[in-house]
């Protein structure tokens, strides 16, 4: 499984050019802006979108048809977009019992994960189909990865009939699971007293942000840790350095068809957070250009991401498909770079860690 190491930074009063003494206010409101106006907003709309997966596969369930099951796979494919945009901030409340894991067990570079989900197809455990006992097996069993192959994996055509009511019963129990989940990780960052107060309110006697310096440092490190991710993780799992490398079924969520969506949300969720906490507006005058290049190459990345449709092996196969991958990888790299090394010049920022640390 993905590790995240702990990011070391050391970030100086020049980042908001303002005085000691006001530090930590201006802090405040960069990650203020960043909570209101894309963390919550984020995490609400998981829920929302968990919420029509969960009524879309009970409705299945009741009266299995094609168009039942076509409709469950189209919000599947809605709930991916929505998780991909929030999974950026896997920090806070997502952390807590598992939950990240538990929504997504990947990368599964064994098949332990898939072994356990056709193990429980095939002997029908009666709890896994109870979203609360289903919570306390195996992380898995429970997340968007099970539900990927109930919905599209061997056997997953049964569901527009009647004869296979576990896999269905199976299902809808995952897709209840992800509802909880992410009901769960919405209201705790809602809460008054929670984890955004204190994101937001970094003192000395803060637990977890002592200091402005410190509550800003996380909101860099997302954009460098993530950018790292979907280039080194995502994008370079499956596309190879050439044709013959690729790996087609190293690429999450493949079964559906879900990869690049998944990539376009990840970047999507970068913009979104970047321009609403105007983390840029703290850059030097003369150096604001990288602010709006970020951004246009966020937009760019969304695009190409979006532009490859289809199964992601007929796409790597197709020469015109594939050139957009490459170029997708060109501006993940690029904006790495951007990120990861002018950015944080500018800032002052001192770098002393690899933000990604793979099994």
């Amino acid at each position: 499984m993905l590790k995240r190491s702990l990011l070391v930074l050391v970030l100086p009063l020049a980042l908001l050019g303002i005085s000691p003494a006001s530090a930590s206010v201006k802090a405040s409101d960069i990650i203020q802006r960043a909570v209101e106006g894309f963390v919550r907003p984020a995490y609400a709309g998981l829920h929302d979108h968990a919420q029509a997966l969960a009524k879309a596969m009970h409705k299945l369930c009741e009266a299995p048809s094609q168009a039942g099951l076509d409709a469950a796979r189209v919000e599947f494919s809605a709930t991916v977009y929505a998780w991909s945009s929030a999974e950026i901030i896997g920090f806070g409340p997502i952390k807590e019992n598992n939950r990240l894991e538990r929504m997504l067990y990947w990368p599964d570079r064994k098949g332990l994960g898939l072994k356990q989900v056709q193990a429980v197809l095939a002997a029908r455990d009666a709890l896994a189909t109870d979203p609360a006992q289903l919570a306390g097996k195996s992380i898995a069993m429970q997340g968007l990865g099970a539900l990927e192959f109930v919905l599209y994996g061997d056997g997953a055509d049964a569901l527009a009939g009647k004869d296979d009511p576990y896999r269905c019963a199976y299902g809808a129990a995952v897709a209840g699971n992800i509802e909880t989940i992410a009901g769960e990780v919405a209201d705790a960052w809602n809460k008054p007293d929670g984890f955004a107060a204190l994101w937001a309110n970094p003192g000395p006697q803060n637990p977890l942000y002592r200091d402005g310096n410190e509550a800003v440092t996380e909101l860099v490190g997302v954009f460098i840790n993530e950018l790292e991710m979907v280039r080194d993780v995502r994008l370079k799992g499956f596309l190879g350095a050439k044709p013959d490398a690729d790996k087609p079924k190293q690429a999450i969520y493949w079964r559906s068809q879900n990869t690049t969506n998944s990539l376009a949300g990840n970047l999507a969720g970068i913009d979104a957070l970047f321009q609403v906490s105007k983390l840029g507006d703290a850059l030097p005058e003369d150096a604001r250009w990288m602010a709006q290049s970020i951004h246009i190459q966020l937009t760019n990345g969304v695009s190409t991401a979006k532009s490859v449709q289809g199964p992601i092996d007929k796409a790597l196969a197709d020469p015109a498909l594939r050139e957009k991958l490459e170029h997708l990888r060109l501006i993940t790299s690029s904006l790495s770079t951007l990120v990861g090394t002018r950015l944080t010049a500018e800032f002052g920022l001192t770098a002393g860690f690899s933000s990604l640390d793979g099994d």
